[in-house]
């Protein structure tokens, strides 16, 4: 019997110690460290064998072909559009989120949904589990295959026997090889199994999904060194209160990385969400204060959305700061522009913002549509449904330029908006055609004499 071996390693970068170490040598993190019995052991299991037939040789920049890689068009338009215009053969896909926000129903739905061969391995659930999963979502594709498996070997063998055209892996922690003696889940697991499934990917040229768990903080379980290793990460997210998820590009090697995706959840599956603008738009009868429309943009998506404010008076000593899906330390940046450059009193008010539909956007471009909110409830007067807003406010209070500025304004166009306030900082406006009224400032002052008066 082979002697147990104890080794340390990394959680943050995978780095292996022999000893315990307060401070990772390779990524400089505190306390990272952690304890496994690995036992190498000589397998006598067929993995998959690396072609060494064919050796690479070095290649002139001026002599490369670009933009050689082939890809699979997919009959899901959102996660084509997340991966950059469709499925690269040879790529392997990391997709991340919590537990039940709906991971496995969109990669169960495009295993039964894509004219290819898929093997679905699975192990979490059993066989009629995903067999109650497919019925709900009530397709029926003869070229889906399900294996219930967490053994690496056996998964290689049967990879080598049916020569699937599209591999799906739920989830990478539940994989474990013989060659390492740690329990699946492991940081030497994951790296290993990962290994192999990557070089399974570039020798057939078959592109692999992995799930994968994510841990307390929101991070993708296991060694950080596992999102460098593949070349697509996306993050699968959404509040369960709401039936919306966003399909997020956190990496994309192949692609833009602020690309997303937007998805209904229903009882039989996710829907496609085309137009979002349309749904993250209320219908209102009546103009209501606190309430602005912000032209946002994700990727090269243009989203229109409503944002909300409350200001009202402090009950207790502190004054309250809420924001949901609008980061809270931007919120206090605007509010103290408000105060010193503009004097209004909102120190000793309470402050929510929330951006309706359950959306959490970073763009910079939402700092106007929450100011105009903020003033409008301060002042309890109502601003008119047919303005749009997109402007990012610098700590002077002046309005800075935003990016794709004329595809905000186009996605306003198209929904009937009458007038739009951007920044008069954005350069070429005076050519850029359209029916929509653009009124343009520079400071925060001027955004509130035109809506207030």
């Amino acid at each position: 019997m082979a002697k147990a071996i104890v080794r340390f390693f990394c959680k943050s970068c995978g780095h292996e110690a022999s000893k315990w170490l307060g401070k990772c040598p390779n990524c400089e993190q505190w306390n990272t460290f952690s304890e496994e019995i690995v036992e190498k052991k000589t397998s006598s299991a067929k993995l998959w064998i690396k072609n060494t037939t064919q050796k690479a040789q070095p290649k002139k920049v001026v002599e490369i072909i670009d933009g050689n890689e082939q890809r699979i068009f997919l009959p899901d338009n959102e996660l084509n559009r997340v991966l950059g215009g469709g499925l690269v053969t040879g790529s392997i896909t990391l997709i991340g989120g919590e537990p039940g926000i709906g991971k496995s129903t969109l990669l169960l739905q495009l295993a039964l949904n894509v004219q290819k061969k898929v093997l679905y391995i699975s192990g979490e659930e059993s066989e009629s589990q995903l067999k109650m999963r497919a019925d709900r979502i009530g397709i029926n594709n003869g070229n889906c295959y399900v294996l219930c498996e967490t053994s690496l070997t056996s998964l290689i063998n049967h990879l080598q026997h049916d020569q699937p055209e599209i591999l799906i892996v739920d989830s990478v922690q539940t994989l474990a090889t013989d060659a390492i003696d740690s329990p699946p889940g492991s940081i030497s697991q994951i790296k290993e199994c990962t290994a192999e499934l990557l070089r399974f990917a570039k020798e057939t040229n078959v592109p692999v999904f992995l799930i994968g768990h994510i841990n307390k903080d929101g991070n993708i379980a296991g060694p950080k060194v596992l999102e460098h290793m593949v070349d697509t990460v996306l993050q699968f997210e959404g509040d369960r209160h709401y039936n919306y998820r966003i399909l997020r590009t956190l990496k994309n090697r192949f692609g833009s990385a602020s690309e997303i995706g937007i998805y209904e959840m229903r009882g039989n599956g996710l829907r496609e969400i085309e137009n979002p603008s349309e749904i993250l738009i209320s219908e209102r009868e009546e103009n209501l204060s606190g309430i602005t429309i912000s032209c946002a943009v994700e990727g090269i998506r243009p989203i229109l959305l409503e944002t909300q404010a409350l200001v009202s008076s402090a009950v207790y000593g502190t004054p309250q700061r809420t924001s949901n899906g609008f980061d809270l330390r931007r919120l206090s940046m605007l509010l103290a522009v408000l105060e010193k450059r503009c004097g209004f009193q909102l120190g000793v008010k309470d402050v929510f913002v929330n951006i309706a539909g359950g959306m959490k956007l970073e763009d910079p471009g939402l700092d106007l549509s929450i100011v105009a909110a903020i003033l409008s409830s301060y002042e309890n007067i109502a601003i008119t449904s047919e303005i749009a807003f997109a402007g990012e406010v610098g700590l002077s209070g002046e309005v800075r330029a935003v990016s794709r500025i004329e595809h905000r304004i186009s996605e306003a166009e198209k929904l009937g908006f009458k007038e739009m306030m951007v920044s008069k900082y954005n350069k070429g406006l005076e050519e850029f055609k359209t029916k929509i009224k653009i009124i343009q400032i520079g400071k925060i002052e001027e955004a509130f004499e035109y809506l207030f008066g």
